[in-house]
């Protein structure tokens, strides 16, 4: 179908070396996009492309820290002089930490807003300037399910993914104008190495699959579908939403 066809369309994918975020860019691949994986580790990353370029994609390493401005301007800039646009941005990179929030370390609630919404900014910035003089671009942050909901132990965490909602609603305001559509996933609770720990929570699982209407974890795989569509011209007057890919979770009491 052509509405969803990513043929000739290149799209940066942050935190692309494992997760949500490799899924994502397989997917992306698979409806014809060119890739560029994205991550702190070179080692990694290179794994992470030699897996997709056996599978047929097109792909480009670009190793830079989400988190420093200056880093992340060098790195967009000198790649969309030396290789070409940018058309897609896949905002995906993230972290997690736990723990009361009386006793919540200040650095790890440092560490969250940086990796978390610090890092959306930066990158959508850099990519966005270059995206606005072409009159065109598609933004997808990952937000989550807690962008809407909480959770005993992880506040730190839904303020950065409340504030990842709000932010895809300024770019919108501000970059719609431009051509451009800037939206987000919010994924619900999905297998994945951020989840590691809960997945093999026997206790945890059990709430999870009695609370979630679907009654399972996701599989990142049933998020490709909606990073495709808001990729395609499927979604060209898409803008501002945050996307639910939940199992209903944020649907039910």
């Amino acid at each position: 179908m052509t509405l969803f066809d990513l043929t000739g369309k290149r799209a940066l994918i942050t935190g692309s070396s494992q997760g949500i975020g490799f899924a994502l860019a397989r997917g992306l691949a698979q409806a014809g996009a060119q890739i560029v994986l994205n991550g702190r580790d070179a080692a990694k990353l290179a794994a992470a492309a030699k897996t997709l370029r056996t599978e047929g994609a097109e792909v480009s390493e670009l190793v830079f820290d989400a988190t420093n401005h200056a880093s992340v301007r060098k790195a967009v800039d000198g790649f969309e002089s030396s290789v070409g646009a940018i058309d897609i941005l896949v905002n995906n990179a993230g972290m997690q930490h736990r723990g009361p929030l009386e006793d919540f370390p200040a650095d790890a609630f440092e560490r969250l807003l940086q990796t978390n919404i610090a890092s959306v900014f930066h990158v959508g910035q850099a990519v966005a300037r270059h995206m606005i003089g072409r009159g065109a671009g598609k933004i997808i942050n990952i937000a989550s399910v807690q962008t809407a909901l909480a959770r005993p132990g992880i506040a730190p965490y839904t303020a950065t993914k409340g504030a990842v909602g709000n932010l895809t609603k300024g770019m919108a305001t501000d970059w719609a104008r431009h051509g451009l559509n800037c939206n987000a996933i919010a994924p619900g609770y999905f297998d994945t190495p951020l989840n590691a720990a809960l997945v093999a929570d026997p206790e945890f699982s059990s709430w999870l699959e009695k609370r979630t209407p679907a009654g399972r974890w996701g599989k990142v795989e049933e998020l490709v579908g909606a990073c495709v569509f808001l990729s395609s011209g499927a979604s060209s007057f898409v803008n501002g939403h945050v996307l639910y890919v939940d199992g209903g979770i944020t649907a039910s009491l």
